[in-house]
């Protein structure tokens, strides 16, 4: 009989950490998304607004990884009023040669959180400056803090800037990241002056509204926008993008769908058709990325489902290099 590896959170987290492992795991996937046939279907997501929830279903077969994974992620926004984190859920494994099911999952949105923070790592380390070592971080819920975290692996950060809507919360980030990472954390008032010292920005919140407007960009920046995963969801303004001198999204059509794009496409600010390179396409080398010290970078990540293929397979394998997980033998 077929034998499933069932792993809970804790167990998970013993294994997978945000680390050079996990970057290079996710960098790795983005290179395959442009260079191997892969099948991604588009997200299964769906808005439950009486309880600012949304639930994604994503999953990718990538030639090359024995395995691949469909993903169940509800984000319910308010559930930190009662005590309960934002996101859940879990991943299923399935053999990619036979079909079968090798593992089941059970990380609560844990691997969620590493491979979206990894994935913020691989666009500053192919987008930013090599020399930029302040960073705005917009937001402070658990993503606001993994993506500082992971820039800390791929850039010498000497300083972060925080933003967000609740003081205090804006505040406790900065304490705790300080004491965690090691670095000079400011926090903001407001986020023009987060934009006018950062060299590296990141939005990771689920806001309605444009947080970012073009007058606000300066020379050099580089913005990873990662907060619109969803149709109703907008942290730049239309004329961000058409203001940049080079927009770079996750995966194209996903980004038309749900991403920043959309806003600027339904704005009017950029044409439907108008293709853009891909990350994945850069680090393969098939586009030119960053082109000086003064250009302007934005990297629209909506989070996709090859991410999650990666980042469960590597899970399982340490997993199974750990001896770790319960046997189940369907």
């Amino acid at each position: 009989m077929p034998e499933i590896t069932i792993m809970s959170e804790k167990e998970l987290r013993q294994v997978v950490s945000l680390d050079k492992a996990a970057v290079d795991c996710i960098e790795n996937a983005f290179r395959l998304l442009a260079t191997r046939d892969v099948v991604m279907p588009p997200i299964l997501s769906f808005h439950v607004p009486d309880h600012n929830g949304e639930v994604d279903v994503k999953t990718a077969y990538v030639p090359g990884i024995g395995s691949f994974a469909i993903k169940m992620s509800p984000g319910f926004f308010d559930n930190p009023k009662l005590g309960l984190p934002s996101l859940n859920g879990l991943m299923v494994l399935f053999s990619s040669k036979t079909g079968i099911v090798e593992g089941v999952l059970l990380d609560n949105g844990y691997l969620t959180d590493v491979r979206t923070a990894a994935a913020g790592a691989v666009a500053a380390k192919w987008l930013s400056r090599k020399d930029a070592n302040v960073t705005g971080i917009i937001g402070t819920g658990t993503q606001a803090k993994l993506q500082l975290k992971a820039l800390t692996l791929v850039r010498d950060l000497k300083k972060a800037v925080v933003w967000g809507r609740n003081g205090v919360k804006a505040q406790q980030y900065a304490k705790e990241c300080k004491e965690e990472l090691g670095i000079e954390i400011e926090v903001a008032k407001t986020i023009d002056a987060l934009m006018d010292e950062s060299d590296i920005v990141v939005t990771t919140t689920p806001s309605q509204t444009a947080l970012i407007s073009a007058a606000q960009l300066r020379p050099g920046q580089h913005i990873t926008a990662m907060g619109t995963d969803a149709d109703y969801k907008t942290e730049l303004a239309p004329d961000v993008i058409p203001t940049a001198d080079l927009y770079v999204c996750d995966n194209l059509a996903q980004c038309r769908k749900q991403g920043e794009l959309r806003a600027a496409i339904a704005a009017g600010t950029v044409g439907e058709s108008t293709d853009f390179p891909e990350l994945g396409g850069i680090i393969a080398g098939h586009h030119n990325g960053r082109q000086s010290d003064e250009s302007i970078t934005i990297c629209d990540l909506t989070g996709t489902g090859v991410q999650d293929t990666a980042i469960a397979t590597l899970a399982r394998e340490l997993a199974q290099d750990a001896d770790i997980g319960t046997i189940f033998n369907s």
